[in-house]
């Protein structure tokens, strides 16, 4: 398998440091506030990556994968966001993360094998701050701060590109600071009134942002390791500050491959609370299917930006739905029929996945074999091997392709309009557009056709297109 790497600026292959082994660390949340749509979409391309690895029909016949992703639940919003609400930080997080894990679960997103909290990693954190310090690249203060020493390490800016002196320009001093250099940046922080606070060799504080996740990728996946991940907004300083840091500390390489994914964008501007555009995965969740989100975002390429749009969501719901309808579709093949042959697809959708995580070609693949599938029912192929495949290729993009989940790309006050005017006391989605096909079929059967026109013309203008059979009526969103 072939990922652009952030570090070397190439698309290199995946040869991990163990044999049928990958280890991947994916920065996760501060749970400060409710996660939005730009943690989610984040998460659904780390989770492709890990399915996709740990696929029995991938190129490598499938690794043993151990996924880390953590929750920073000690830091500066945190605190302060936990002091305008009058709530213990601990607290906030904690009622956050549990929130987000929800949430995670409705997305159909995997479980990391484990998610490190900073709060309960503090040892392991003092022990390779201790370690860097003893190794001359960072220094305790009077005040009881620790500082990396950005110019003791030559090679500082490797992942960003960024040499000391770009960066130390129009920088300065901070009132207060007592640091050698400008650049320096905090391993640990001397305590303040009313902060969380742990016991250290330099007194009370807390751990700074970026040496938490060298601390726990290193300690759950060793001192090198195959994959990080993140989002492009971490490169610099986050993951900048984890390569000095931590190398720093092991003298050995860090990760061996940095990928980065693209921020999401609201109606192609930047997405922020202050300019009310700001969406979050609960409000999504409410909005659109699972389903519709993972399609969404696997429909560009994950380093890109992806811009967010009622419109885009909307799309990506039938999209779905066209998927579930193959999946649903009833084989009626004779004994010893062909089957439909799905070997071009699978093999594409591999291709795609392989050249450096391509999902929108994968979705493609998938898109061409529920044409397949339909079209070879019409002409009385067996359909079933063909229908395992795509369901197998579902799973490894994450989707349940589950009928019930795609009504919500239809109008629900207008679907529920047009079964009250046929008499249909179906309940909502699919369950209605159900009833009004047997209530179609029972005015058919009556030879009351004008009724059976008038249903399917109500259900064409809110987007639901019916197609008779041998076997009875099938519908589909329109796409």
């Amino acid at each position: 398998m072939r990922l652009s790497d952030t570090m070397s600026g190439q698309t290199i292959e995946l040869e991990p440091l163990r044999p049928g082994h990958v280890g991947v660390y994916v920065c996760g949340v501060t749970p400060y506030s409710a996660s939005h749509i730009g943690h989610a979409m984040s998460a659904i391309v780390y989770d492709v990556l890990v399915r996709y690895l740990r696929w029995p029909s991938n190129r490598a016949g499938g690794y043993e994968v151990r996924y880390v992703s953590n929750y920073t639940d000690v830091d500066d919003k945190l605190i302060d966001r936990g002091a305008e609400l009058g709530v213990d930080p601990l607290v906030l997080a904690n009622q956050n993360i549990e929130q987000w894990e929800r949430e995670q679960e409705a997305l159909g997103l995997l479980p990391p094998d484990v998610r490190p909290r900073v709060s309960t990693e503090i040892p392991a954190i003092i022990a390779l701050i201790e370690q860097i310090i003893a190794n001359g690249h960072a220094y305790a203060t009077p005040a009881g701060n620790v500082y990396f020493r950005v110019q003791s390490k030559a090679d500082y800016g490797k992942l960003s590109g960024r040499t000391i002196d770009q960066l130390r320009s129009g920088t300065r001093f901070e009132p207060g600071e007592d640091k050698e250099f400008a650049l320096d940046f905090a391993l640990w922080k001397a305590m303040k009134p009313g902060e969380p606070h742990w016991s250290s060799p330099w007194g009370e504080g807390r751990p700074g942002w970026h040496i938490e996740c060298s601390a726990m990728s290193q300690r759950y996946l060793g001192d090198t390791f195959d994959i990080h991940g993140g989002g492009v907004d971490l490169v610099f300083p986050h993951h900048e500050n984890e390569v000095a840091q931590s190398e720093a500390a092991t003298g050995k390489p860090f990760a061996r491959l940095w990928v980065h994914n693209g921020m999401v964008l609201r109606d192609g501007e930047k997405m922020s609370k202050s300019l009310g555009n700001f969406v979050t995965v609960e409000d999504a969740l409410e909005r659109w299917s699972p389903d519709a989100i993972r399609v969404f975002a696997l429909s560009s390429q994950y380093r890109t930006p992806n811009n967010l749009t009622n419109e885009a969501l909307d799309a990506a719901g039938r999209a779905v739905d066209r998927l579930a309808t193959a999946l649903e579709a009833k084989n009626t093949a004779e004994r010893g029929a062909p089957s439909v042959d799905a070997s071009e697809a699978r093999a594409r959708f591999i291709d795609a996945l392989e050249d450096d995580l391509n999902t929108a070609q994968a979705l493609a693949a998938m898109f061409d074999l529920a044409r397949a599938i339909n079209r070879g029912r019409d002409e009385g192929l067996d359909i079933g091997a063909a229908q395992h495949v795509l369901y197998e290729l579902a799973w490894v993009l994450g989707l349940r392709l589950e009928r019930e989940s795609l009504a919500q790309a239809v109008d629900e006050a207008a679907l529920a309009e047009v079964a009250a005017r046929f008499g249909v006391t179906a309940g909502a989605g699919a369950e209605a557009v159900e009833g009004l096909l047997t209530r179609r079929a029972e005015a058919r059967a009556a030879r009351d056709f004008a009724t059976g026109d008038a249903i399917r013309a109500a259900l064409d203008r809110i987007g639901i297109e019916i197609k008779d059979t041998p076997q009875g009526a099938e519908w589909s969103v329109r796409g």
